[in-house]
């Protein structure tokens, strides 16, 4: 029985030492996926697109604030003139008005937030499918991506594809902003 036992420890060690030699022959490299997404066109675009949805909306809800302060600057000189009632009541309209306006901004960004959510959520996941042909067509084993999940804590900067990926993307996303562009043939 022991020798059995000897004999299985022993295969099991070499097994274990044939995996570690195996091990040594995969192709890995990583990715960046902040600076990927930083210098991504498309997610360029999108940012740059939500910004000026934002500044254009926030516009207009500024013109209403800029409103109620003007007449809250109006409530304070006229609410002695006009009596505690009364300054109560004006009081309480601009209070509402106010937590309205906050309301509205609040909604606005999550509205935003949630469309800009919604569109960089669909580009990661075009750029996981542009990852793994990448990964085929180089013959990696493994690609790891860095960045705020990270799954990598280090790696010699050799194995950083990132440039490559991101030279990829933007050529992809450059190459359907032109297929859109092109009138539809009339037949």
């Amino acid at each position: 029985m022991k020798k059995f036992l000897v004999g299985i420890a022993m295969l099991f060690a070499i097994v274990s030492c044939n995996k570690t030699t195996e091990a040594k022959d995969f192709k890995t490299a990583y990715i960046d996926t902040n600076k990927l997404l930083e210098e991504s066109t498309e997610a360029k675009d999108i940012k740059a697109k939500y910004e000026a949805i934002a500044e254009e909306k926030g516009a207009r809800l500024k013109v209403e604030v800029d409103k109620l302060e003007a007449e809250k600057n109006a409530f304070q000189a006229n609410a002695q003139k006009n009596g505690q009632a009364w300054a109560q009541q004006k009081y309480g309209e601009l209070q509402q008005r106010e937590q309205q306006l906050q309301y509205t901004q609040q909604g606005l960004a999550q509205q935003i937030q949630g469309q800009h959510g919604v569109e960089m959520d669909s580009v990661v996941v075009k750029y996981k499918k542009i990852f793994k042909d990448y990964g085929k067509d180089k013959g990696y084993d493994y690609v790891f991506g860095t960045g705020e999940a990270a799954t990598v804590l280090f790696a010699k900067d050799q194995y950083d594809i990132t440039k490559d990926l991101i030279k990829i993307v933007n050529e992809k996303y450059k190459s359907e902003a032109k297929k859109e562009e092109k009138p539809a043939v009339k037949k």
